[in-house]
């Protein structure tokens, strides 16, 4: 989706991600220098807090990162903790704005950013940027009924979009002038309660926001080739090698598709 600027279990290590977000693997014996090796035997990293894999995330925004029984949960927490394993640190997420974290002001506090972030050409001069790990086409959203069909009939509605996202983005684009939320979970909500007439986001959000609601449907799907992938800062090159390597392991292991069926259903990409 993202955000704008899909997208089970996975391994008994990712799942038990606590409030504080521990839970990503063991932690070793850290240096003072706050670098920590890989267990695969890849480059050292180099982390913001010794012994710990420091990751920002806007939570919540379902279904990619949210609270739940005083845990962090969700398909980027998975990724996330897969990660921390990766480099033989604990996982401790913080929480942080989208802005924040699409403008690359994650980079002072964090050693990656895993949030729904969309792959842009923008956001490269920020950040480095991961394989991609889901791909997030936009839809739009109505209710049955409503006579909205496409984004022409909704132009004179009103249409929620999240902030600084790339539904927000592309509402603007077609002339369409946009309700802004904070969060994904505000701008569903504010069609379920019909303070909103459509919304335009990603699919993986929309779709999920909307599939306890039979009154709801994806009116229009928009094919942009948004791709998702983990945020590392500029010229971080062993930590980039440490998160593509912990995504190919994901992927030929089947681990990927169990993490993406569980949170998205059948058929996400």
């Amino acid at each position: 989706m993202r955000r704008t600027t899909l997208a089970v279990s996975a391994l008994a290590a990712v799942a038990a991600l606590s409030l504080s977000a521990c839970g990503g693997g063991s932690t070793p014996a850290a240096s003072s220098s706050g670098s920590a090796g890989a267990s695969s035997g890849a480059a050292a990293v180099t982390l913001k807090n010794a012994g710990k894999l420091t990751v920002c995330s806007d939570i919540p925004y379902k279904p990619f990162e949210y609270e739940e029984g005083g845990k962090y949960v969700g398909f980027d927490m998975d990724i996330a903790a897969a990660v921390a394993t990766k480099v033989g640190a604990e996982l401790s997420v913080i929480k942080d704005s989208f802005d924040s974290i699409q403008s690359g002001l994650f980079k002072t506090k964090c050693d990656i950013a895993i949030s729904g972030i969309s792959i842009t050409e923008k956001r490269k001069g920020n950040m480095d940027f991961s394989t991609p790990y889901l791909d997030d086409d936009l839809v739009l959203v109505a209710k049955k009924g409503s006579g909205i069909t496409d984004l022409n009939s909704a132009k004179d509605k009103k249409v929620g979009v999240q902030s600084s996202t790339t539904g927000s983005d592309y509402a603007k684009e077609q002339g369409i002038v946009a309700t802004g939320f904070d969060t994904g979970e505000m701008q569903v909500q504010s069609l379920i309660a019909g303070t909103t007439d459509a919304s335009l986001g990603n699919q993986s959000i929309l779709r999920y926001g909307i599939k306890d609601h039979a009154d709801l449907e994806v009116v229009q799907e928009i094919k942009t080739g948004e791709q998702l992938g983990v945020a590392v800062q500029k010229g971080d090159a062993a930590m980039l090698a440490a998160v593509n390597g912990t995504l190919a392991e994901l992927e030929s292991s089947g681990k990927m598709t169990e993490i993406k069926t569980k949170w998205f259903g059948e058929g996400a990409k």
